[in-house]
Parts: C-alpha cells; structure tokens; sequence
C-alpha cells in the first residue's frame, strides 16, 4: 500500500482518539461507543501495522 493510505490511517486513527476523549469528557459517557470507537482504533492500527509491514519488505528487497 502506498504512503497515501498510511497517512490517512493515521488521521484516522487520531480521529478516533480525539473522538474516544471527547466522550469520556462527558458528564455520563456512553460507555457501549468508547467500546465501538476503541475496537475501531485498534483496527486502523492493524491495518497501520499491516502497511508499514509491506513496506520494510519492499524496502528489504
């Protein structure tokens, strides 16, 4: 995947922390959309892990 795509996941992945901070900020968070928002973030983080894996390979090579 190309350095395009990684800078968007990580801009996601900062929308999604600020978004995850915001709702904790609340005077009665709701808990079930920190868990969403969470479970997100950790999936933009794969996909992160996922794309810098491919390329250090291509890098290798």
């Amino acid at each position: 995947m190309n350095d395009h795509y990684l800078r968007y996941l990580e801009r996601e992945h900062a929308r999604l922390e600020a978004e995850i901070r915001e709702e904790e900020k609340r005077l009665h968070p709701r808990h079930f959309l920190i868990g969403r928002l969470k479970k997100l973030k950790l999936a933009v983080k794969d996909q992160m892990a996922a794309c810098s894996g491919h390329a250090e390979e291509r890098e290798a090579a």
